[in-house]
Parts: structure tokens; C-alpha cells; sequence
């Protein structure tokens, strides 16, 4: 069995055949998905496709880029979204100075309402940084200061600096499609060196395709290639991976039901 820790169904080039990216995940045995949350707005469709599919869960947040255009939500709202039972994490949240498509200091607040809000429900928060490595690991120490939140940083590609920050909080580090890439030789040597047992595996579909997809539309069913790499940066087999990874996703998402027959 494999997970997808980190997908978005309700985005377009997955959205308009749903039960086929569904189906295709299945018969590649990825037997559940994480569908992620980035904009508040968007919600509403982000939940109904969770409702629709038993081994479809999803997250509540405003993704960093959105910060500014989306509605302003408080942590006791955040809180209150996660009450639904198919809402078992929160974010995606965090910092992005790459492309800066809001102001720092919103991105900043918005972030520390949702490791807020994860403190408070003890649902993982979920991290997307880039460019942003020292403030994003500031601010991690800061709030687990402040009393510890569970979380993980999503699609890696950060530093070792980073990564180890997250292993000493006893977060997780998830590996998407870029694990594959052959200019990613520096995010392969620092993975190498991480525990196992904090390393998810995820798409970031419809972005990120792995190799020998590349290029395309990226989908669940495609981390298989993920998963294969992964076994190969670790030096275990594919069988090993995927359990472990898998046992990882079940642990830190506590909320989440896995499947009866896994």
C-alpha cells in the first residue's frame, strides 16, 4: 500500500476526471490521498470530493501565495473547519520568498495562525517553504517553544539545515517527484542521510510529475516512481518503502482511517 500525502484533487487537469485519477491510484495501489487545502475560498470543493471517496482526506489553510487575495480566518476559525471528520490536517501554510506573491509579514502571520490552530487540535500542520529556510526554521523553533504542534514540510527541496530542524521536532519531510529529477543530486544526498521513519511520500499532483513522466500532468497513481526512487536513495527495497512510509503517514495523521484490509 502507498499513500499520497500531499495532492490537490479539486485542481484543474485532475478535477474533471476524478474517478479515473481515483481509479488509476487504486490499481496502482495507492489506497489513500491527501487532498490539500490552498485557498479558503475553494474549500467547499476541496471537502465535497473527500465526502465523495473513503480513501480521500483533506487539510483546511491558505497556501502562502494566497494570503493576500483570500479572506482573512482566524485560528479559532481554522479550528473550527477541522471539527469535520474528513479534515485531518491543516495548511498548506508557510513561507514562499521565491516568487513573494504576498507580502512577508501576511505570509508570516498567516503561518503562525495555522501552527496555532495545530497546536491546538494536534493536527499536523502542512509546510511549504522555498527560498525561505532560515525564517521557516525561526519560526518552527519559536512556536514548538511555544508548546508543541505536530507537522511535516512538504516537497522537500530545502536544505540540510532545514531538514534536520524538522527530524529534531520530530516532524516529517515529505519527498515528492522532484526526488527523480537528475538536477536534484543535492535533495537526494540530504535525504540520504534523514531517518526513515520521519519520510512521507507524495505527488503534489497536478505539479511535479516524476520522471519518466515528466512534463505531464501528475497524478497519485504516479508515486510509484516516487516510492522506487526512494527505495533506491535509502537502499531498502520497494516493498520496505512503501510499508514504512506508509506506517509514517498513519502515524502522524492520527485522525486519518486507514484502510481495514492494510
Amino acid at each position: 500500500m502507498l499513500v499520497d500525502s500531499h495532492c490537490h484533487l479539486d485542481y484543474e487537469g485532475l478535477v474533471e476526471d476524478i474517478d479515473g485519477i481515483i481509479e488509476r491510484a487504486m490499481s496502482a495501489n495507492v489506497q489513500y490521498m491527501l487532498s490539500i487545502s490552498t485557498k479558503i475560498t475553494n474549500f467547499s470543493s476541496v471537502l465535497t470530493t473527500a465526502e465523495a471517496y473513503q480513501n480521500v482526506a483533506c487539510t483546511v489553510g491558505i497556501h502562502p501565495h494566497e494570503t493576500s487575495s483570500e479572506p482573512k480566518i482566524d485560528v479559532d476559525t481554522i479550528v473550527e473547519y477541522t471539527k469535520h471528520s474528513k479534515v485531518i490536517g491543516i495548511g498548506e501554510t508557510g513561507l514562499d520568498f521565491y516568487y513573494d506573491n504576498a507580502p512577508r509579514e501576511i505570509q508570516e502571520t498567516s503561518f503562525r495562525n495555522h501552527i496555532k490552530a495545530a497546536r491546538i487540535t494536534q493536527l499536523p500542520v502542512i509546510i511549504h517553504t522555498r527560498e525561505a529556510d532560515e525564517r521557516t526554521i525561526q519560526i518552527i523553533n519559536e512556536e514548538q517553544k511555544n508548546g508543541y504542534f505536530p507537522g511535516l514540510i512538504h516537497c522537500f527541496s530545502a536544505g540540510r539545515e532545514l531538514a534536520e530542524c524538522a527530524v529534531e521536532h520530530d516532524m516529517r519531510i515529505s519527498l515528492s517527484g522532484i526526488i527523480t529529477f537528475k538536477s536534484a543530486s543535492d535533495i537526494r544526498q540530504t535525504v540520504e542521510k534523514l531517518p526513515l521513519k520521519n519520510i512521507l511520500l507524495e505527488t503534489d499532483a497536478p505539479f511535479l510529475a516524476p520522471v519518466p513522466h515528466r512534463g505531464k500532468t501528475n497524478e497519485p497513481s504516479f508515486i510509484t516512481h516516487t516510492a522506487s526512487k526512494a527505495a533506491e536513495i535509502f537502499g531498502v527495497d520497494e516493498e520496505f518503502i512503501s510499508k514504512i512510509t506508509t506506517d509514517n503517514f498513519f502515524t502522524l495523521f492520527e485522525k486519518a482511517k486507514r484502510p481495514f484490509n492494510q
